[in-house]
């Protein structure tokens, strides 16, 4: 019984380094919808702040970016419209998920009460 638990113990400690090797694949940056400039077109370039004195940066858009609102999927005008109403811009966050490896942003979210 104890060689059992040894053997048991030895693969779980060999194991171990190898769920320590992660690699990030996205960054999901929460900005302002006031630092948030909006693409004009399916396939083009969305700016946004990360803090207030930060700089804008600038990453591609393309047509299989998602626009979500609330959890649900909305295509780029209905997003466009539904936040152009909010008043309190520098309090409403919006979260932007940007793949490193395809250097395009995957997904554009917002959660509103």
């Amino acid at each position: 019984m104890k060689i059992k638990i040894l053997i048991t113990a030895l693969v779980l400690t060999l194991a171990l380094p190898a769920a320590a090797e992660f690699t990030t694949v996205q960054l999901a940056h929460e900005v302002a919808l006031s630092d948030l400039r909006l693409p004009s077109h399916l396939s083009g370039t969305i700016g946004f702040k990360g803090c207030s004195t930060c700089e804008y940066r600038t990453e591609r858009v393309s047509e299989s970016t998602r626009y979500m609102v609330n959890g649900r999927s909305v295509p780029l005008d209905k997003f466009r419209s539904t936040v152009s109403r909010i008043r309190n811009r520098s309090e409403q966050a919006v979260t932007v998920l940007h793949h490193l490896e395809d250097d395009v942003v995957t997904q554009v979210s917002i959660s509103l009460l």
